[in-house]
């Protein structure tokens, strides 16, 4: 244990005084003081909203209308300057003039014009509606009823209330997606560290004396306990600063949206997310610390870890997919969740998204703590051997023989 704790110590040093570490996360904070003070400072700074639209607003044109349609298709497209014509409409869109134009024929037909149509341009959908809208008023009409009496069955909508007797896999969606990003992020990098510090520390030779004289269980588990360490304050610094910062200006957020979501996460929820990250980490930060043993140069580390950040990129777009469909009990995610590499992406999705029973959670997570424990002490036996191994990169046949013999 007192070799633990020295090596421990040592490492978290070593991440924490390292520049470039320290500089990403305070770039990180500096983005996020930024991004959720702006608004206060434009508050400040900005002019008095009158409630006016603003001046610069592009032209709508439409032709074959009257007041009451430009009126109707101002209060729908409020970000546009519609304007009644009679010429032609094409010029005026292809010359620059207007933004786009609308030619009606009659309130049942028009034709919508627009130089460069984009993917997203949805406003002949929404002059749809409103010409509908008015074709159902002038048929109530017509039909002899008051003007009055038909705009109010025209605006009359049926009014409801959902109420979730589970999970709101709309809401949770994103604390699982931010779960499993920060822990892709995560997994990536500093796995890849713990490897590249196993490897430089080889290529040194230093390693030699240290593993003849301390136990490399305890070599092994310090070093991923430190980059664990590390990722974590990572983190609380960069989401622990965007709380903050978004408390303090949650008056100057207009409808925070998905930040209001994921800043109001269940207790229990983010205890499950804390569970699972931790170990999901442990088991991956072994296999990349043993693995980074066994290259016998820097060069030779990214081919090395390929197997397994394949593996672990699979298993994440495994349960992102699964995410997505909504159908997050499907049977590759329930055997997803109970396989080591992938279940602390997809159980954790499963409890965020749905109820899976406690016993699953259970064993679950005893699969995956047993498995962090097996795969760290494999890792460790790996690690003695393949520190002592210079040269050619040794195969997994041959780490397997040695291993036998260790």
């Amino acid at each position: 244990m007192e070799q633990f704790r020295k090596i421990l110590k040592f490492e978290l040093k070593g991440y924490l005084t390292n520049k470039v570490f320290v500089g990403v996360t305070c770039f990180l904070v500096a983005v996020i003081f930024l991004v959720t003070f702006l608004p206060r400072v434009l508050d400040f700074f900005g002019s008095e909203d009158t409630g006016e639209p603003p001046e610069d607003r592009e032209i709508m044109l439409v032709s074959g209308g009257d007041e009451s349609v430009r009126a109707a298709l101002s209060q729908a497209f409020p970000e546009y300057e519609v304007r009644l014509t009679e010429g032609d409409v094409k010029a005026p869109v292809t010359g620059g003039e207007a933004a786009c134009a609308v030619e009606l024929h009659g309130l049942s037909a028009f034709t919508y014009y627009v130089d460069n149509l984009s993917m997203y341009d949805t406003n002949a959908q929404r002059v749809s509606e409103v010409l509908t809208g008015l074709y159902r008023l002038a048929a109530l009409a017509e039909a002899g009823v008051a003007p009055e009496q038909a705009e109010a069955i025209m605006s009359a909508a049926a009014s409801f209330d959902v109420r979730s007797l589970g999970v709101d896999q709309g809401q949770n969606f994103f604390y699982t997606y931010v779960m499993i990003f920060a822990l892709y992020m995560v997994i990536l990098l500093y796995g890849q560290m713990v490897a590249t510090n196993v490897a430089t520390e080889k290529s040194s030779r230093a390693m030699e004396l240290l593993v003849t004289s301390a136990d490399p269980t305890a070599m092994m588990f310090g070093k991923v306990a430190a980059s664990c360490l590390a990722g974590l304050a990572q983190l609380v610094c960069v989401f622990g600063s965007a709380l903050l910062f978004y408390n303090l200006n949650r008056g100057y957020i207009e409808d925070g949206g998905i930040l209001s979501l994921l800043f109001d996460m269940p207790p229990s929820l983010l205890a499950y997310m804390f569970l699972f990250f931790i170990l999901g980490f442990f088991i991956y930060a072994f296999l990349y610390g043993a693995i980074g043993s066994t290259a016998s140069k820097l060069e030779d580390i990214n081919t090395s870890v390929m197997p397994v950040t394949m593996i672990f990129i699979a298993g994440f777009f495994v349960v992102v997919f699964g995410m997505s469909s909504g159908s997050v009990d499907n049977p590759l995610m329930v055997a997803c969740s109970f396989i080591p590499f992938t279940s602390p992406m997809a159980m954790f999705t499963r409890v965020a998204m749905s109820h899976p029973a406690l016993w699953e959670i259970g064993l679950s997570v005893a699969i995956l703590l047993g498995s962090c424990a097996g795969v760290g002490v494999l890792a460790a036996r790996i690690y003695r051997v393949g520190v002592l191994l210079y040269g050619t990169k040794p195969g997994l046949r041959e780490i397997l023989r040695m291993l036998k013999k260790a």
